[in-house]
C-alpha cells in the first residue's frame, strides 16, 4: 500500500485531496492539526508518531525530523542497498508528500506583531520534508501548492507514472523554499536595521506572462513580491491585458503623483517620464492643466490621479486616446464612461511599496540596490542664495516644481506656472539642452515662459542654463546647488533679478 504524508498549514483543498488518495487505496499519515482536520472529515489517517514510534515534542517543534520520515523519502527505489536498509530498520517508503509551510510572511507582515510570534512561524520540519522528497522526485511525488492537488490525483487515477510531472513539482518546491528563506532573511535584516545586508535574497512570484517585452520578439513576464501589494494589488476594469511597457509607465505615473499625497494631482506619462503634471481644485481641473503642458505627447499615455476619479474627470479623459488610467477610486459613472473605450485599462486601488523596499537596477552580472528616493521634502532646510527673495506665489510654485522634477528622467528641467508644468525637458545629455527643450516644449504648446518657475533635478554646472532661463523670462529657480561654479551661477541670477533656492538635495532619475 503506497504511503502519503500530509502536513499542511494551508488546508485549502486538503479534504478532497485526502479523500481522493484514500479512495485509491493510499495509507495516509499526518501531523497535528492536519490529522485532526482529516479525522473531522471521517477520513482514516495515522499519526506521524505511529510511523516514527516517537511522540511529537517541544510544542510540535519536533515531529517529522526523524530517520523513519527522511529515510522513507530519500531512499532510491532502484538501489537495492537503499531498499535493504529500509527493510532492516522497518522503514516504509513514503511515496507522496503534501506539505506547505507555516505562514511566516503573513505573520511577519502584521502590525505590532511580537518578534517571538514571528520566529515561531519559521518552519523547520516542513522545508526538510519538502527538500528530501523533491531531491528524490524520480520516486516520490511532492506537492507544496494546493493548486496542484487535482492534477496529481488525475495522474494517480490514470496510473500514469509521470516523472516529468514530479520533476515540475520538485522544481516548485525549491522555488517555494527559496522564497520562504528569503522572507526570513529579509525579516532578520529588518530586525537589525540593516538596509543593505551582506547578501540579498530576492524572491518574486510570476504573476503573469506578458505578450512580449519592450518589443515584439522579446519574451517577458511580470513577477511580484506579493499579489496584495504594489502594482499587483490594483484592480483592472476592462481593457486589454497589461503589457510590459504599460507596467513600466504605470510605475512612472505613480511615482509622479507619489509626492502629491494630500493634494489633487494628475500626471500624464509617456515612456516612463511625465509630459504633464498638475494640481487643481478638482480631478478634472488637474487633468486639464496637466494635458495643456504637452497635448501632442499625451496621445497614447498612461495617466495617474492622486484622488478618486469622478464622472467629470472620466468624461474629460475619455476624449483622449489613453493606454491606462490609475486612481485610488472611480465613481460608478466614471467606470461606465471609461468602459466604453474597449482597449483602455482602468486600474483602481493603492499600489503601496512593501516596507523598507529597495530600488533595484539590473546590470550585467549583478544589480544595484539603493534606498527609494524620498517623496517628502523639508523646506526648512532650503536656502535662498540670491539677493531677491521669492514671492509667496513663487514659493508655492517652487515647491511644486521640486516635487514635479523628481519624476522626470535626468537631465531634467521643468517650467511651472500655477501648480502645473508648462514645459518639460527630459533625458538630455546636457542641462542646457534640457533647459532649451523645456522652453521649446512650452512655446510649442502655446505657453508663455515669461513669469514661470524653473525646477532642475541637479545643479547647474555652468551659468549657460540660467542665462537661457532668464532669456525666456523665468523669475525663480529651484535646484540642489553644489557645483564648483555655484558662485558664478548665483551672480548670474542676481544680474537677471531671478530668485534662486538651493535645496541641498539632488534628484537624479537615471
Amino acid at each position: 500500500m503506497p504511503v502519503a504524508l500530509l502536513s499542511v498549514s494551508d488546508k485549502t483543498g486538503l479534504i478532497d485531496f485526502a479523500r481522493g488518495l484514500s479512495s485509491l487505496g493510499w495509507d495516509l499519515v499526518s501531523t497535528g492539526g492536519t490529522a485532526k482536520a482529516l479525522r473531522d472529515a471521517t477520513i482514516a489517517v495515522r499519526d506521524i508518531s505511529d510511523l516514527t514510534g516517537f511522540p511529537e515534542m517541544l510544542d510540535g517543534r519536533v515531529k517529522t525530523l526523524h530517520p523513519t520520515v527522511h529515510g522513507g523519502l530519500l531512499a532510491r527505489r532502484e538501489t537495492p542497498a537503499h531498499m535493504s536498509a529500509l527493510a532492516s530498520h522497518s522503514i516504509p517508503p513514503i511515496d507522496l508528500v503534501a506539505v506547505n509551510l507555516y505562514p511566516f510572511r503573513e505573520t511577519a507582515s502584521k502590525m505590532n506583531v511580537a518578534p517571538h510570534d514571528v520566529i515561531e512561524q519559521i518552519d523547520i520540519g516542513g522545508p526538510a520534508m519538502l527538500r528530501s522528497a523533491a531531491k528524490n522526485f524520480e520516486s516520490v511525488t511532492v506537492v507544496c501548492d494546493p493548486n496542484d492537488y487535482s492534477r496529481v490525483l488525475a495522474a494517480l487515477q490514470a496510473k500514469d507514472d509521470d516523472v516529468d510531472l514530479r520533476r515540475v513539482l520538485a522544481s516548485k518546491v525549491f522555488e517555494h523554499t527559496a522564497a520562504y528563506d528569503s522572507a526570513i532573511a529579509t525579516w532578520f535584516a529588518i530586525q537589525r536595521e540593516d538596509l543593505l545586508p551582506d547578501r540579498v535574497a530576492v524572491s518574486f512570484e510570476r504573476a503573469q506572462m506578458l505578450r512580449y517585452g519592450e518589443n515584439p520578439g522579446q519574451q517577458a513576464a511580470f513577477y511580484v513580491e506579493s499579489r496584495n501589494a504594489g502594482l499587483a494589488a490594483l484592480r483592472q476594469h476592462g481593457g486589454k491585458e497589461l503589457s510590459f511597457n504599460n507596467l513600466l509607465d504605470l510605475e512612472g505615473a505613480l511615482l509622479a503623483t507619489d509626492a502629491f499625497v494630500g493634494e489633487t494631482c494628475c500626471a500624464i506619462i509617456k515612456h516612463t517620464t511625465p509630459c504633464g503634471i498638475a494640481t487643481g481644485a478638482t480631478a478634472v481641473e488637474a487633468y486639464q492643466k496637466a494635458l495643456a503642458c504637452d497635448p501632442a505627447s499625451a496621445f497614447g499615455s498612461v495617466i495617474s490621479f492622486s484622488v478618486p476619479v469622478d464622472d467629470a474627470a472620466a468624461d474629460a479623459v475619455s476624449g483622449l486616446f489613453v493606454e491606462c488610467i490609475v486612481a485610488p477610486e472611480f465613481s460608478e459613472g466614471a467606470i461606465e464612461v471609461l468602459g466604453r473605450k474597449k482597449n483602455l485599462r482602468v486600474l483602481e486601488g493603492t499600489a503601496n511599496w512593501s516596507p523598507r523596499a529597495l530600488d533595484y537596477k539590473r546590470v550585467r552580472g549583478g544589480f544595484l540596490a539603493q534606498e527609494r528616493a524620498s517623496t517628502v521634502f523639508d523646506v526648512t532646510t532650503w536656502q535662498v542664495v540670491t539677493h531677491r527673495q521669492p514671492t509667496d506665489d513663487e514659493r508655492v510654485n517652487l515647491l511644486f516644481a521640486w516635487k514635479a522634477v523628481a519624476s522626470v528622467k535626468s537631465n531634467a528641467i521643468v517650467l511651472v506656472r500655477d501648480g502645473a508644468t508648462i514645459g518639460i525637458g527630459a533625458g538630455q545629455m546636457s542641462r542646457v539642452d534640457a533647459a532649451f527643450l523645456a522652453v521649446h516644449k512650452a512655446q510649442s504648446a502655446g505657453h508663455e515662459p515669461k513669469g514661470s518657475i524653473l525646477g532642475s533635478d541637479a545643479f547647474f554646472p555652468f551659468r549657460d542654463s540660467l542665462d537661457q532661463a532668464a532669456e525666456a523670462g523665468v523669475t525663480a529657480i529651484i535646484q540642489p546647488g553644489g557645483s564648483v561654479r555655484d558662485t558664478e551661477v548665483i551672480e548670474a541670477a542676481n544680474e537677471h533679478g531671478i530668485a534662486m533656492v538651493f535645496t541641498g538635495q539632488r534628484q537624479f532619475r537615471h
